[in-house]
């Protein structure tokens, strides 16, 4: 087009101000026209064209161009301007909009409706590892409960200690104790006393269920067999005590509240576990009274603890932490940083986009 509107402007041979050209000029500039006309009458400027396509697809297919490309990408130049165009407003709007858009949804929809995600879902579902995790939740969801509890029951033990001192005109202890007092231990007993319920009113419903079974009459039960259950259901709390306090040195329900028997090797010898089941009985026998000494005894023993030769003590509110709320912040940074750092600097030999030179 540039050379139509000269040709418009000026007659051939002439230059732009009317002046006419030099014979070399217009000599010269003939023997162009004349060429490029030969050269497209015969196709040697295709010819030119797709040699210089090759070339060029050539060179840039060249290990010597991947590797300048390579250099490239390690550089800092490219990391720059990555980080530059993620801090750049116009590429934020841009993500966010394409985020928003109504083909986004779609694929979501669609992906989320395919058989493949179906089966991923019921893969993860089926894993063990998530399974245990969510048991494991649990678990830790009780013990939380069970520490936050803990935590207001040590308190109403010092407050029930400090009344009752008060009521019988007994002097106030003078430091903190770590031995546990009347209320953590009366709510652990009853919890306790709960657990035994539970499992003796099952074993006598399936026993009942046999019974009328056998015997075809479910109008009630017999004052022997009446006794024969209470006998049962003593000898079955008298057995749960003893097993939990001569294997663990703590029963669920001591568990739960945070007190555990004080001694050595985690749990209560068998013979010590009985004598303290007989002093439990012997405290309760005379209205409670032997029970007294929790309140009053600068150890907080009652008769059981006395006859066992055993404290009761409160266990460590310690909880263990995660795994990974043990890196430290700065050790993990340089942790990233070592993992992010390029091959020559950690002492590897780069490896080659196009293959080994």
């Amino acid at each position: 087009m540039a050379d139509d509107a000269s040709k418009a402007r000026s007659p051939y041979g002439e230059g732009p101000a009317g002046r006419p050209l030099p014979l070399s000029v217009r000599l010269l500039g003939s023997g162009v026209r004349g060429a490029r006309s030969v050269s497209k009458a015969v196709g040697i400027d295709r010819a030119v064209e797709a040699a210089a396509e090759e070339a060029m697809v050539a060179a840039v297919e060249s290990e010597a161009v991947e590797r300048a490309l390579a250099r490239v990408l390690r550089g800092p130049a490219v990391e720059s301007a990555v980080h530059g165009a993620l801090d750049s407003e116009t590429v934020k709007r841009a993500l966010v909009e394409a985020l928003d858009s109504e083909m986004v949804d779609e694929v979501w929809r669609r992906l989320l409706a395919s058989d493949e995600a179906q089966k991923l879902v019921e893969r993860i579902a089926e894993a063990p590892e998530l399974r245990a995790a969510i048991s494991a939740q649990s678990v830790g969801l009780i013990q939380d409960v069970g520490h936050t509890i803990a935590r207001t029951t040590r308190r109403l033990d010092s407050v029930a200690e400090r009344i009752a001192r008060r009521i019988f005109f007994r002097p106030q202890r003078p430091q903190p104790t770590v031995r546990a007092g009347a209320v953590s231990r009366l709510l652990a007993f009853g919890l306790d006393g709960l657990i035994v319920n539970l499992v003796f009113s099952g074993l006598a419903a399936i026993a009942a269920l046999i019974a009328s079974a056998f015997t075809g009459n479910g109008n009630g039960v017999s004052g022997l067999v009446l006794a024969f259950g209470t006998a049962a259901w003593f000898a079955l709390g008298c057995f749960y005590l003893v097993v939990f306090w001569s294997l663990a040195g703590q029963t669920p329900g001591m568990n739960f509240f945070g007190i555990r028997i004080g001694v050595e090797g985690g749990g209560l010898p068998a013979r010590r576990s009985f004598r303290r089941l007989l002093g439990l009985v012997l405290a309760a026998i005379p209205f409670g009274l032997g029970f007294l000494g929790i309140l009053f005894d600068e150890r907080r023993r009652g008769w059981q603890d006395r006859l066992a030769g055993a404290d009761v003590v409160y266990e460590p509110d310690e909880r263990s932490a995660a795994p990974w709320s043990e890196l430290d912040p700065v050790e993990e940074a340089e942790e990233r940083a070592e993992t992010t750092k390029a091959p020559e600097a950690r002492g590897l030999r780069p490896q080659h986009v196009g293959g080994p030179r």
